[in-house]
């Protein structure tokens, strides 16, 4: 199936502006925010940011190559007169940029014929969607959102991909206020929907762990009879709200009864998981180098949405054989001296950091040593949820822990001491810097060392001194 052609009098159309200024028939190549990568043939949108506003870069735009810009109506000479009078740069007028940039990528999703994948959770959403992708791909063309492009403008970018009429493209859907799931599953309109789990991230941005729940639940909006809802059936949360969905639901699980079920675990510490997985289309063994029951629920998640979409199953252990995590994402990296990393540092919340240190627990040998940096957006309960993963820390007994950053972090190591850690064993620093070099200092060949934090403590810099040190 050919591209779409994305004229400038079609793009106008769809994001309910005017074409002020060029050739109607004048096409795109693509579309771009950014003037630092736009390509020459691309559509410059002129968004504005709490930082930036992208009519101040219209003619760095147009002498970079734009075919075309979307302006405000109400900008001032956003266009440089020669380009606008030889009409060589098509102007196209709309109230709201971002509000355009959606219309065309809900157009172009809706003219491409793609079928969309969705999928939304507090952890691990993309690696489902990584993995997803994955299973999907040996039988389907298939394009992912491009990293973590997964709120209101990263989305509509990645779905501009959807002009190369791809058979199905997976996207993940991010969020940090209610409402936001809500926008996000209007633009995609997705006919199959993963709801991975609900957890404590960006609980300073609600008042419960249930509001959160609520905000997520929006991935319900719009579905029809006939619209797949793959869900979590470990998930009490997930599990109350699941009468609300309109369509059909597909479940996955490890503890409870599920349609997609992974039974007989075996976690092999660093070296990743082993399960039978029962299914509807049958049962199969699982062998994975993902490490961790985190993943191995991801992996059951995917393997849902495959089945769905008519993917052998056979096909999914084969290509399960083969998976490998995305940068910072739970990667195992063996080191020259002996020392085995496992890097988790991309992000952080509750949760996932007390199955990242299960994770470190089943480690075959060596010394295990956890870093762990302080968890942001927790609001209120942040002290306490640090607390509980200190008290986690302790009882999956660990050999040392070092913990990074504010007051919470050191709550965390406090709170790893009195559940029962030595103290000489439990090590707290402000930054990631300055903890890089007690980490480095402690290793000896033979340990295992988990580095978890969030971004904004930037533990993988603690992961980059390490490889360093080699």
């Amino acid at each position: 199936m050919t591209a779409m052609a994305l004229t400038a009098a079609w793009v106008a159309a769809a994001m309910h502006g005017s074409l002020v200024g060029g050739d109607p028939a004048r096409t795109f190549v693509g579309v771009s925010i950014d003037t630092r990568t736009l390509k020459a043939g691309e559509l410059f949108v002129a968004i504005k940011g709490e930082r930036f506003d992208g009519v101040q870069f219209v003619d760095r735009a147009i002498a970079a190559g734009a075919a075309g810009v979307v302006v405000p109506v109400n900008a001032e000479r956003p266009v440089d007169v020669a380009s606008a009078s030889s009409g060589t740069v098509a102007q196209i007028g709309v109230a709201d940029t971002t509000v355009a940039l959606q219309s065309l990528a809900r157009a172009i999703r809706r003219e491409s014929g793609t079928r969309v994948v969705a999928i939304t959770g507090s952890a691990g959403k993309t690696t489902t969607k990584e993995i997803t992708s994955e299973f999907l791909a040996t039988r389907y063309r298939v394009i992912r959102n491009r990293g973590n492009f997964n709120n209101h403008i990263g989305l509509p970018l990645s779905l501009m991909e959807l002009a190369q009429r791809p058979e199905i493209a997976v996207v993940e859907l991010g969020m940090n206020h209610a409402g936001e799931i809500s926008t996000l599953v209007g633009i995609a309109e997705p006919e199959v929907r993963v709801w991975t789990n609900v957890g404590e991230a960006h609980l300073g941005f609600f008042p419960s762990i249930d509001a959160i729940a609520d905000a997520k639940a929006e991935i319900f909006d719009g579905a029809t009879p006939a619209t797949v809802l793959v869900a979590n059936a470990d998930d009490d949360r997930i599990v109350a709200r699941l009468p609300r969905f309109r369509g059909r639901t597909v479940t996955f699980g490890l503890a409870r009864a599920a349609d997609v079920r992974a039974v007989d675990i075996a976690d092999r510490g660093v070296d990743g998981m082993r399960s039978r997985v029962v299914t509807p289309r049958g049962t199969t063994t699982i062998e994975t180098p993902l490490v961790g029951r985190s993943n191995l629920a991801n992996i059951l998640a995917a393997a849902a949405v495959a089945l769905e979409l008519d993917v052998p199953l056979d096909a999914i252990a084969g290509r399960a054989r083969t998976l490998r995590p995305a940068a910072h994402r739970g990667e195992v990296v063996a080191l020259p001296s002996g020392i085995t990393i496992i890097d988790d540092s991309y992000n952080a919340n509750p949760t996932a950091t007390k199955r990242a240190l299960d994770v470190l627990a089943s480690a075959a040998a060596g010394r295990r040593i956890a870093v762990l940096g302080e968890m942001l957006e927790l609001g209120g309960e942040s002290t306490r949820l640090h607390e509980e993963v200190g008290r986690a820390a302790a009882n999956v007994m660990i050999d040392a822990l070092f913990a990074v950053g504010g007051s919470p972090a050191a709550a965390l190591a406090e709170a790893a001491v009195h559940a029962g850690l030595r103290r000489d064993a439990v090590h707290y620093f402000a930054a990631s810097d300055e903890a890089a070099d007690a980490v480095v200092a402690a290793l000896r060949r033979g340990d295992v060392v988990l580095v978890k934090g969030s971004r904004g403590v930037k533990t993988d810099r603690i992961v980059e001194r390490l490889k360093e040190r080699g």
